[in-house]
């Protein structure tokens, strides 16, 4: 159990990527607090958790909120008295053709995705660096890779979260603390449907329509699974990847080879 009794964080663990990865990272050995707004869903997977016969903590997490981010740190070190693992997977998605992006689509796009990473990285920071050791793992994207006509706030907020991984890899490389991140493609979750839905009908396609054209286009033929992003975010995350940070992993079935 490469992950036996550190102490991971996982934003926007109730359901989708962050459910899967907070299950990964239990079965590995990790205890795990749940940082996530939905309290159903952050106690379903809590309970997930203890059922692997590892520990679970809820913190009521709005990743936007400063508040939050101090008090997630702060339960977590009441709680189990370190932090070894920070996954930062909350994110949000909202399409529109580029002559129809609003400044409040803009904010609020950028600020979930973009500015809660970073300030979620530094509300943690201060625990590993006394630690003198730590992992903290990104959620980016494909679309931080790569262009896309009806979704440039989102790009964009994702190319930032990629940009933030390297610049804090290199700041605190010789700390001991690690910062990747991994760029899903098309993921099948509850995002997944908003996409389907927005895009299609920007493009004049039902969502069934739309994914399955998206389907076709991956080279491994197949839509992603949550557990197939959670597995990389795991390696990431342990002892195996102790030679890697700064990193942006693809994890997308072969769709930006790159």
């Amino acid at each position: 159990m490469e992950l036996r009794d550190q102490i991971a964080i996982v934003t926007g663990a109730g359901r989708g990527i962050g459910r899967a990865t907070a299950l990964e990272l239990a079965r590995l050995g990790a205890d795990i607090v749940v940082a996530e707004l939905d309290r159903a869903g952050a106690e379903r997977t809590a309970a997930e958790v203890q059922g692997l016969g590892r520990r679970a903590s809820v913190a009521s997490t709005d990743v936007t909120s400063r508040k939050d981010l101090a008090a997630m740190v702060e339960r977590a070190r009441a709680d189990f008295g370190r932090i070894d693992v920070l996954v930062n997977n909350a994110g949000i998605y909202r399409a529109a053709a580029p002559l129809d992006v609003t400044e409040e689509h803009w904010d609020a796009v950028m600020t979930v995705n973009a500015k809660a990473v970073f300030f979620a990285c530094q509300a943690v920071l201060p625990t590993m660096l006394a630690q003198k050791r730590g992992s903290i793992v990104n959620l980016a994207s494909m679309a931080g890779k790569i262009g896309n006509r009806n979704n440039l706030p989102y790009n964009a907020s994702k190319a930032a979260v990629i940009s933030i991984t390297k610049s804090l890899a290199l700041a605190h490389a010789k700390d001991g603390i690690r910062v990747n991140c991994v760029c899903p493609g098309f993921v099948e979750t509850d995002m997944w449907t908003v996409v389907a839905r927005e895009q299609g009908a920007l493009m004049g396609l039902s969502p069934a329509e739309f994914t399955r054209q998206r389907a076709a286009q991956v080279p491994l033929g197949r839509m992603e699974r949550p557990e197939d992003v959670a597995n990389v975010i795991a390696f990431l995350a342990g002892s195996r990847a102790g030679y890697m940070t700064g990193q942006a992993l693809s994890v997308d079935g072969g769709l930006v080879m790159h």
